[in-house]
Protein backbone atom coordinates (compact mmCIF):
# COMPACT_ATOMS: atom_id res chain seq x y z
CA UNK A 1 0.00 0.00 0.00
CA UNK A 2 1.55 3.40 -1.24
CA UNK A 3 1.47 6.70 0.42
CA UNK A 4 -1.72 7.78 -1.71
CA UNK A 5 -3.45 4.75 -1.04
CA UNK A 6 -3.42 6.08 2.85
CA UNK A 7 -3.88 9.18 2.25
CA UNK A 8 -7.23 8.76 -0.06
CA UNK A 9 -8.05 6.05 3.12
CA UNK A 10 -7.77 8.66 5.53
CA UNK A 11 -10.59 10.87 3.58
CA UNK A 12 -12.72 8.22 3.32
CA UNK A 13 -12.62 7.58 7.42
CA UNK A 14 -12.59 11.91 8.00
CA UNK A 15 -15.57 11.91 5.23
CA UNK A 16 -17.39 9.13 7.43
CA UNK A 17 -16.87 10.63 11.29
CA UNK A 18 -17.93 14.13 10.04
CA UNK A 19 -20.90 12.96 7.89
CA UNK A 20 -24.36 12.99 9.79
CA UNK A 21 -26.07 9.71 11.00
CA UNK A 22 -27.81 7.25 8.04
CA UNK A 23 -30.90 6.79 7.40
CA UNK A 24 -32.01 4.06 9.97
CA UNK A 25 -29.61 5.15 12.38
CA UNK A 26 -29.82 7.89 15.45
CA UNK A 27 -33.15 6.32 16.31
CA UNK A 28 -31.78 6.14 20.11
CA UNK A 29 -31.49 9.67 20.27
CA UNK A 30 -33.92 11.42 22.78
CA UNK A 31 -35.89 14.41 21.05
CA UNK A 32 -34.09 18.08 21.28
CA UNK A 33 -36.68 19.53 23.86
CA UNK A 34 -35.35 20.28 26.88
CA UNK A 35 -32.11 20.49 25.53
CA UNK A 36 -30.78 23.38 26.79
CA UNK A 37 -31.94 22.42 30.28
CA UNK A 38 -30.04 19.24 30.61
CA UNK A 39 -26.75 21.09 29.07
CA UNK A 40 -27.27 23.10 31.69
CA UNK A 41 -28.13 20.18 34.43
CA UNK A 42 -24.50 18.61 33.18
CA UNK A 43 -22.68 21.60 33.19
CA UNK A 44 -23.48 22.30 36.52
CA UNK A 45 -22.96 19.21 38.90
CA UNK A 46 -23.97 19.15 42.44
CA UNK A 47 -21.35 19.53 45.16
CA UNK A 48 -21.03 17.92 47.75
CA UNK A 49 -22.01 19.31 50.67
CA UNK A 50 -18.88 20.26 52.87
CA UNK A 51 -19.37 19.30 56.61
CA UNK A 52 -15.84 19.01 57.77
CA UNK A 53 -15.31 21.04 60.61
CA UNK A 54 -12.00 19.54 61.46
CA UNK A 55 -9.09 20.89 59.44
CA UNK A 56 -5.19 19.73 59.28
CA UNK A 57 -2.51 22.35 60.00
CA UNK A 58 0.68 21.63 59.07
CA UNK A 59 4.33 22.99 59.47
CA UNK A 60 3.32 25.26 62.48
CA UNK A 61 6.19 27.36 63.97
CA UNK A 62 8.08 27.08 67.30
CA UNK A 63 6.54 29.00 69.77
CA UNK A 64 3.13 28.89 67.94
CA UNK A 65 1.38 26.27 70.47
CA UNK A 66 -2.27 25.78 71.82
CA UNK A 67 -3.04 28.64 72.94
CA UNK A 68 -1.35 30.81 70.59
CA UNK A 69 -3.37 29.14 68.04
CA UNK A 70 -6.75 29.21 69.86
CA UNK A 71 -6.29 33.14 69.80
CA UNK A 72 -4.78 33.66 66.24
CA UNK A 73 -7.90 31.80 65.02
CA UNK A 74 -11.07 32.84 67.03
CA UNK A 75 -10.59 35.87 64.16
CA UNK A 76 -12.76 33.44 61.80
CA UNK A 77 -14.89 32.18 64.41
CA UNK A 78 -15.59 29.92 66.96
CA UNK A 79 -12.73 27.11 67.76
CA UNK A 80 -14.10 24.34 69.34
CA UNK A 81 -10.75 22.11 70.37
CA UNK A 82 -7.55 22.37 69.14
CA UNK A 83 -4.42 19.51 69.58
CA UNK A 84 -0.86 19.77 68.42
CA UNK A 85 0.97 16.69 68.14
CA UNK A 86 3.51 16.25 70.75
CA UNK A 87 7.11 14.12 71.61
CA UNK A 88 5.27 11.39 74.09
CA UNK A 89 8.89 11.74 76.12
CA UNK A 90 10.38 15.46 75.66
CA UNK A 91 6.81 17.27 75.34
CA UNK A 92 8.23 18.85 72.21
CA UNK A 93 5.86 19.60 68.95
CA UNK A 94 5.73 17.34 66.67
CA UNK A 95 5.12 20.79 63.60
CA UNK A 96 1.51 19.74 62.81
CA UNK A 97 -1.64 19.21 64.78
CA UNK A 98 -5.60 19.83 64.00
CA UNK A 99 -8.06 22.72 65.00
CA UNK A 100 -11.87 22.36 65.17
CA UNK A 101 -14.50 24.67 64.57
CA UNK A 102 -17.67 24.47 65.56
CA UNK A 103 -19.09 26.07 61.73
CA UNK A 104 -18.13 24.26 58.84
CA UNK A 105 -18.41 26.95 56.44
CA UNK A 106 -15.50 28.67 59.25
CA UNK A 107 -13.42 25.73 58.86
CA UNK A 108 -13.86 26.16 54.97
CA UNK A 109 -12.80 29.93 55.12
CA UNK A 110 -10.07 29.43 57.18
CA UNK A 111 -8.98 27.13 54.57
CA UNK A 112 -9.31 28.31 51.76
CA UNK A 113 -7.71 31.85 53.23
CA UNK A 114 -4.92 30.21 55.65
CA UNK A 115 -3.44 28.08 53.58
CA UNK A 116 0.05 28.76 52.27
CA UNK A 117 -0.29 31.58 54.94
CA UNK A 118 3.58 32.47 55.80
CA UNK A 119 4.13 32.62 59.53
CA UNK A 120 7.25 33.23 61.54
CA UNK A 121 9.40 32.35 58.18
CA UNK A 122 7.18 29.19 57.90
CA UNK A 123 4.44 28.37 55.35
CA UNK A 124 1.46 26.97 57.05
CA UNK A 125 -0.38 23.92 55.19
CA UNK A 126 -4.24 23.87 56.20
CA UNK A 127 -6.27 21.25 54.96
CA UNK A 128 -10.33 20.06 55.67
CA UNK A 129 -10.20 16.44 56.88
CA UNK A 130 -13.39 14.43 56.31
CA UNK A 131 -15.89 13.79 58.84
CA UNK A 132 -15.10 9.97 57.90
CA UNK A 133 -11.12 10.50 58.31
CA UNK A 134 -11.05 11.64 61.85
CA UNK A 135 -9.55 9.18 64.30
CA UNK A 136 -12.12 8.76 67.07
CA UNK A 137 -9.26 9.36 69.59
CA UNK A 138 -8.09 12.38 68.29
CA UNK A 139 -9.21 14.55 70.93
CA UNK A 140 -8.62 12.37 73.72
CA UNK A 141 -7.14 14.30 76.36
CA UNK A 142 -7.37 17.55 74.82
CA UNK A 143 -8.83 19.20 77.47
CA UNK A 144 -6.06 18.52 80.39
CA UNK A 145 -3.08 19.67 78.25
CA UNK A 146 0.09 17.42 77.34
CA UNK A 147 1.24 16.48 81.15
CA UNK A 148 5.26 14.87 80.76
CA UNK A 149 6.14 11.72 82.58
CA UNK A 150 8.50 11.84 84.85
CA UNK A 151 10.79 8.80 84.41
CA UNK A 152 13.17 10.21 86.97
CA UNK A 153 10.75 9.82 89.73
CA UNK A 154 9.42 6.80 88.50
CA UNK A 155 12.69 5.44 88.63
CA UNK A 156 13.42 6.71 91.91
CA UNK A 157 10.71 5.35 93.32
CA UNK A 158 11.24 2.03 92.12
CA UNK A 159 14.71 2.23 94.01
CA UNK A 160 13.41 3.65 97.70
CA UNK A 161 10.58 1.54 97.66
CA UNK A 162 10.57 -1.12 100.83
CA UNK A 163 11.66 -4.93 99.32
CA UNK A 164 9.92 -8.13 100.27
CA UNK A 165 12.01 -10.79 102.20
CA UNK A 166 12.31 -12.54 98.75
CA UNK A 167 13.67 -9.42 96.80
CA UNK A 168 16.40 -8.79 99.41
CA UNK A 169 17.45 -12.62 99.56
CA UNK A 170 17.60 -12.78 95.74
CA UNK A 171 19.64 -9.22 96.01
CA UNK A 172 22.21 -11.06 98.63
CA UNK A 173 22.48 -14.10 96.39
CA UNK A 174 23.55 -11.73 93.14
CA UNK A 175 26.00 -9.84 95.32
CA UNK A 176 27.28 -12.91 96.85
CA UNK A 177 27.79 -14.29 93.35
CA UNK A 178 29.55 -11.39 91.91
CA UNK A 179 31.98 -11.39 94.47
CA UNK A 180 32.86 -14.99 94.16
CA UNK A 181 33.21 -14.29 90.03
CA UNK A 182 35.22 -11.26 91.54
CA UNK A 183 37.46 -13.60 93.30
CA UNK A 184 38.34 -15.77 90.57
CA UNK A 185 39.06 -13.57 87.96
CA UNK A 186 41.42 -11.93 90.24
CA UNK A 187 43.15 -15.26 91.52
CA UNK A 188 43.47 -16.36 87.62
CA UNK A 189 45.19 -13.40 86.81
CA UNK A 190 47.86 -14.57 89.42
CA UNK A 191 47.65 -11.67 91.35
CA UNK A 192 48.03 -12.08 95.26
CA UNK A 193 45.55 -10.29 97.09
CA UNK A 194 43.22 -11.32 99.93
CA UNK A 195 39.61 -10.11 99.32
CA UNK A 196 37.75 -8.70 102.38
CA UNK A 197 35.13 -10.27 103.42
CA UNK A 198 31.86 -9.48 102.94
CA UNK A 199 29.69 -8.27 106.29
Amino acid sequence: MGLRDKKRNQRRVLSRRSAGPRTGEGKDFLPLEGKEQRIREKQQPEEPENTATVLYIGHIPHGFYEDQMQGFFQQFGAVKRVRIARNRKTGKSKHYGFIEFENPEVAKIVADEMNNYLLFEHTLQIAPVPLEKVHAKLWKGVRKGFVPVDRVAIERNKLSKDKTVEEHKRMLEGIVKRDENRRKRIKAAGIDYECPPLI
